[in-house]
């Protein structure tokens, strides 16, 4: 018996043979195609929303820095008590090199990082103003005033924290958290020694 030319007269010989012609048809009719698992979109659209969420928490701590730096910057300006000064300038520094930090991490997301500060901050540094000119530079004044402002920056911090921040991301907030305590357990602590004086 003679073996033709044709594929079927090879496959009829050849079992093994059989399967491979089946494979190399199939492949030949159509190309496979890729299509994603409709948990991908779920999955993908939460990620967006999360990172939505986690760069609107930053922003809250961008513009409540700003708040503390231009509320330290003023409250340097208005004091005489060369010592506050310093403090109070040492402050504003640090809440600067926190802002760029974070807006450099939003950056880093993808996002623009809030430029403004928060409506509740400019009020807040318009009455440390006004107590200011008032109160002729009245130390412990000024000094309840910057505490009152660090309250909120500690609990903007807190908040921060309750987010699900990426590790690296909760590492810089947590240290940062842990240094605007640190400011406003000294500026307690200098309001109550010059409430005594």
């Amino acid at each position: 018996m003679a073996i033709g030319n044709s594929n079927s007269d090879l496959a009829n010989y050849f079992p093994a043979a059989r399967l491979h012609l089946k494979v190399i048809a199939s492949l030949s009719r159509r190309r496979p195609q890729f299509t994603y698992p409709r948990h991908f979109f779920v999955v993908r659209l939460n990620c967006m929303a999360q990172k939505k969420e986690i760069i609107s928490t930053i922003d809250n701590l961008i513009e409540t820095l700003k708040d503390g730096q231009e509320g330290f910057r003023q409250a340097a300006e208005a004091v005489k008590n060369a010592q506050l000064k310093v403090v109070f300038a040492d402050y504003s520094q640090q809440r600067s090199r926190f802002l760029k930090e974070l807006q450099s991490e939003v950056e880093n997301l993808g996002a623009e990082p809030e430029q403004s500060s928060s409506a509740a901050g400019a009020m807040h540094r318009a009455w440390i103003g006004l107590k200011s000119a008032i109160t002729g530079g009245d130390e412990h004044a000024i000094l309840a005033e910057c505490e009152r402002g660090e309250d909120s920056a500690v609990d903007e911090y807190k908040k921060a924290l309750d987010d699900d921040l990426s590790p690296s991301l909760r590492e810089i907030v947590s240290r940062q958290y842990r240094d605007v305590q640190a400011a406003h357990d000294q500026i307690r602590t200098l309001r109550d020694t010059s409430k005594k004086s």
